[in-house]
């Protein structure tokens, strides 16, 4: 499949995929600034969706905050710059309000987060050379859209929705390719990445 030119960026579109799969070709998003601890964590903010209360709306693999959120990704690890997809990142804010652990706000920090700055520096590196001739295709996400996680299942206080096996698809010289996004969680309705390349 070729991919998709990218739309302007003031009317990004959709384009679900006619598979059993939902897939989504995205539009540009916004840059995140880079934080203190560790580098690219996003600057607290009053519209944080993080400190708003969870909800039981099933994400979709579509629409403007997903659409960014997978723009961002694809431009972090191209670029080797994590900070650009900060935003699409479980917020802080919202793992201390699901985490029924101590210090979830550290645990956030040097483990989660941690692991996701380094995964996109691997997948950078994975792309080698070819990272200026790589076209993203879209962000695939399983058929099915995921459970609900129950509270108490895992350490945690709220339930999300999760889906395993998500796909970065991309292409390079016309060969199709993709990176495994591992895990993706949900926050009011919103999919973000929890872990990019495993479990650590």
């Amino acid at each position: 499949m070729a991919p998709l030119p990218p739309p302007p960026p003031s009317s990004p579109t959709t384009t679900p995929s006619p598979t059993t799969s939902s897939a989504v070709a995205v539009a540009s998003g916004p840059e995140s600034d880079a934080g203190q601890t560790p580098p690219g964590e996003p600057p607290a903010s009053l519209d944080d969706p993080g400190a708003l209360p969870q909800t039981r709306v099933r994400p979709a693999a579509d629409g403007a905050a997903f659409e960014a959120g997978a723009r961002a990704l694809w431009d972090a690890i191209v670029n080797d710059q994590p900070e650009r997809a900060a935003a699409f990142f479980f917020p802080l804010k919202a793992y201390e309000q699901v985490k029924a652990i101590p210090h979830p706000a550290s645990d956030w920090r040097h483990r989660l987060f941690a692991a996701y700055v380094r995964d996109i520096h691997a997948a950078h590196r994975r792309l080698g050379a070819h990272a200026a001739e790589a076209k993203l295709v879209g962000l695939e996400v399983p058929s099915g859209g995921g459970r609900w996680v129950e509270p108490d299942e895992e350490s945690n206080k709220l339930g999300y929705f999760r889906v395993y096996g998500a796909k970065l698809k991309y292409e390079i010289d016309g060969a199709a390719r993709a990176i495994d996004v591992k895990s993706l969680i949900s926050w009011r309705g919103e999919w973000y990445v929890v872990h990019l390349a495993g479990f650590k």
